[in-house]
C-alpha cells in the first residue's frame, strides 16, 4: 500500500485507474469516523463502481485510522488539518483538481477542503451529513468516552454501543479515535457554506438520525442539491444503490 507524509504524518492511500478506455477524471474519497478507505469505499464497491464509470479513484485512510499514523493529541485532529491531508495528497499525486466525495466525518472534511482550497475541488458529494455541518460539531462527544470504556458492556447508550462495536470489529486504535472525536469538533457557518461555489450534492438516508436535514444544507450552498436515500440509516446508506446512482448522475451533469 503506498504512503506519503502529510505535514509529518504518515498517510496510507490507494490510486485506482479508470477501467477500460475511459477518460479517468479523478475523484477523491474521504471516509468517515472509525472507518477506513477499505471499509467505507472498497467493501461497498464504490471504488469498483467509480472506476467502471471511467473515474480515477484516489482514497486514503484519515490520520488515526486504518493504516495511517495514529496520533493521540486531540489538537492533531482538527477538520482543517484533516482537510490539509486531503489537499496534500492531491498535490503529492500532481492532481490539480478533483471531484471530492466524503461520508459523515469525511463529508465535513470535504467541506473544509472546498472552503480552504477551492481551486482543488471541482465538485462535492457530501454523504451522511446534512444541516449538522452547520448546526452541530460532529458525532456526540460521548463516543470518545465509549472508545475508552473498559468494555462495551459498560455502555448503555445505543449510539455509544454502535460506534464502540464498529471500532472493535475493525480492530481500530480506540485511543486515537477518542482523540479524533475530541479534536475534530468544528462547524461551518451558513456564510462559509455559501462561499463554496462548487456544484454540491448532499445525500442522506431518510432514517439517518445523525446527519441532519439534507435539504436545509443543500439550500445553503451556491449550487447545492439534495438526495434522499430511502429507508436507510447512517450506516446502511453508505453503499446504497440509489446513493451510487445519484452520485454517478451528479458527476455526469456537473459543470
Amino acid at each position: 500500500m503506498p504512503e506519503f507524509t502529510s505535514d509529518g504524518v504518515r498517510i496510507a492511500f490507494i490510486d485506482a485507474p479508470a477501467q477500460g478506455e475511459n477518460r479517468g477524471e479523478p475523484i477523491l474519497l474521504i471516509h468517515g469516523f472509525a472507518s477506513s478507505f477499505q471499509i467505507n469505499w472498497v467493501n461497498p464497491r464504490w471504488v469498483d463502481t467509480l472506476t467502471r464509470a471511467g473515474r480515477r479513484v484516489v482514497a486514503f485512510d484519515n490520520r488515526g485510522h486504518g493504516s495511517s499514523e495514529k496520533l493521540y493529541n486531540p489538537e492533531a485532529y482538527t477538520s482543517q488539518q484533516m482537510a490539509a491531508d486531503a489537499s496534500n495528497l492531491l498535490e503529492h499525486l500532481s492532481i490539480s483538481q478533483a471531484d471530492v466525495m466524503g461520508y459523515s466525518m469525511g463529508a465535513r472534511i470535504s467541506a473544509y477542503l472546498a472552503l480552504l482550497r477551492p481551486q482543488q475541488v471541482r465538485s462535492l458529494i457530501l454523504g451522511g451529513l446534512g444541516e449538522h455541518l452547520v448546526h452541530g460539531v460532529g458525532l456526540p462527544l460521548g463516543i470518545a468516552d465509549a472508545m475508552e470504556a473498559p468494555s462495551i458492556d459498560d455502555l448503555a447508550d445505543p449510539t455509544q454501543r454502535m460506534f464502540r462495536a464498529f471500532a472493535d470489529k475493525n480492530h481500530s486504535d480506540r485511543a486515537a479515535l477518542a482523540a479524533c472525536i475530541r479534536g475534530s469538533r468544528q462547524s461551518l457557518t451558513p456564510a462559509e457554506v455559501g462561499r463554496i461555489d462548487r456544484p454540491t450534492l448532499v445525500a442522506v438516508g431518510t432514517k439517518d438520525d445523525i446527519a441532519g436535514d439534507p435539504h436545509g444544507l443543500a439550500a445553503m450552498f451556491a449550487k447545492g442539491e439534495a438526495l434522499e436515500i430511502p429507508g436507510r440509516d447512517h450506516n446502511l446508506a453508505v453503499g446504497d444503490k440509489i446513493f451510487k446512482a445519484g452520485a454517478l448522475a451528479f458527476l455526469e451533469r456537473r459543470a
